[in-house]
């Protein structure tokens, strides 16, 4: 088991002692006397495992202008993950978000929810098909991820955030799955028809708890995913919920952007009944880098600094041009920034590998992945967009992973599921 209070030398003495006695194919770096020269060292190894190793994000949240003249992704803009985003920083592939939001449970609603699905269905294929089919491609399958990866396109795969886009009509799971779903988050914030959410929406009339877990139409949504080859995804419901999809689902699940309860008290992290759970059933929880979910004191932050930009007249989010802010503006605007990071510290990439160490040491380092939730709210400083992905991994290699464990961090343990996910279904239609 890991020890997180080990310093970077430590980690990589105890890196070396590993892949000498495993004889790894790729070995720790002599740590030079001169810390610039180890640094650039480590450096160099990083980049060379995150060269190497498929990296897969599985949650980026897209637009319903995504894909149009006004957010093309294929020119850099002010997204977090665009295709230039993406090969600057060597994220070979990520799954694009078909997210709606929870409204009330009425026909009219239910149809406008698979509208405003099927925009960003076509959005992402659009992409795909028509803008950049020589830069990008659609996966569809396990053995696609590779194959595109090794062409030298960026892989792009799709995920629907909110089960709610089905209503109560089974048979658009398969619709959605011919489209390229590949995972479906039951719920999202605010119960819906399949499962109890963890956050509860008091103004569409949320009790505590609606279905106490998971619905018998949930039980039958999960059967159908089952079957078409699906992945179940239970971040964003409940407890209950969770519990009762590991049980329910003949394949293993995934958690596609959640962190660890025990290093972030938030109801949208795993605690670790929920992660042993996971683990027991054959899953991966893909740790996901958005700040509030790594640190319990990234709201309060937060909250300061947008107390500091709407008193100096600023917007709300958004970088600060200095220039533009008077003399006393400015200072006050440092004054108070340096104040917020003294007793709030930013979050930073070290912060987010924490909860990737302490889901590691509970359940495996084959039940534990990578995920941004780029574009919804994610980011943390060091990984704030796609071009800066390299440093997740140069922190794990800081920590003494060796490069096959990146590499299942990375992706490989998503793929494990999806392969296990697809024949599970290939099972039950025989």
């Amino acid at each position: 088991m890991r020890e997180r209070t080990w310093g970077r030398v430590g980690w990589l003495a105890l890196a070396g002692l590993l892949a000498s006695a495993c004889g790894s194919s790729d070995p720790a770096p002599e740590i030079a006397s001169d810390p610039a020269t180890g640094e650039a060292a480590l450096i160099d190894r990083a980049r060379g495992i995150h060269d190497r190793v498929l990296t897969i994000d599985t949650h980026d949240d897209i637009s319903l202008d995504f894909a149009t003249p006004e957010v093309d992704p294929g020119i850099r803009g002010g997204r977090q993950v665009d295709l230039v985003k993406m090969e600057e920083g060597g994220l070979d592939a990520a799954f694009f978000i078909v997210y709606v939001g929870q409204t009330e449970r009425t026909p009219e609603n239910y149809a406008q929810a698979k509208a405003d699905a099927m925009i960003k269905f076509d959005a992402i294929h659009r992409m795909a098909e028509e803008m950049y089919p020589d830069r990008v491609e659609i996966a569809y399958t396990a053995d696609d991820f590779e194959r595109i990866a090794a062409s030298g396109k960026l892989v792009a795969a799709i995920g629907i955030e909110n089960g709610y886009v089905i209503g109560t009509d089974l048979s658009l799971l398969e619709t959605y799955h011919e489209l390229g779903a590949r995972y479906i988050t039951l719920a999202h914030n605010g119960h819906n028809d399949i499962a109890d959410s963890a956050n509860r929406r008091e103004n569409l009339g949320d009790v505590e708890s609606e279905h106490d877990g998971i619905s018998a139409f949930g039980e039958e949504v999960i059967a159908e995913m089952n079957r078409l080859g699906i992945m179940v995804d239970v971040s964003h419901i409940s407890k209950a919920a969770m519990l009762d999809a590991v049980r329910l689902s003949r394949a293993p699940v995934i958690a596609s952007h959640s962190s660890t309860r025990a290093l972030a008290d938030n109801p949208r992290n795993m605690d670790d009944e929920q992660l042993r759970a996971l683990g027991d059933n054959g899953g991966v929880l893909q740790t996901v880098a958005l700040g509030a979910f790594v640190s319990d004191a990234a709201g309060a932050r937060n909250s300061e600094i947008r107390a500091v930009r709407t008193d100096l007249g600023l917007a709300p989010r958004g970088g600060v041009d200095l220039t533009d802010l008077s003399e006393s503006q400015r200072a006050e605007y440092v004054r108070r920034m340096t104040q917020i990071d003294q007793e709030w510290p930013p979050v930073g990439v070290a912060m987010f590998v924490d909860h990737i160490d302490h889901a590691v040491e509970l359940i495996g380092i084959d039940h534990v992945g990578i995920s941004s939730d780029f574009d919804g709210g994610g980011g943390v400083e060091g990984w704030n967009d796609a071009s800066e992905t390299l440093n997740v991994t140069l922190e794990l290699v800081r920590r003494g992973y060796t490069e096959e464990e990146i590499a299942k961090l990375w992706g490989g343990n998503l793929l494990r599921v999806l392969r296990e996910v697809e024949r599970v279904a290939a099972d039950m239609q025989r």
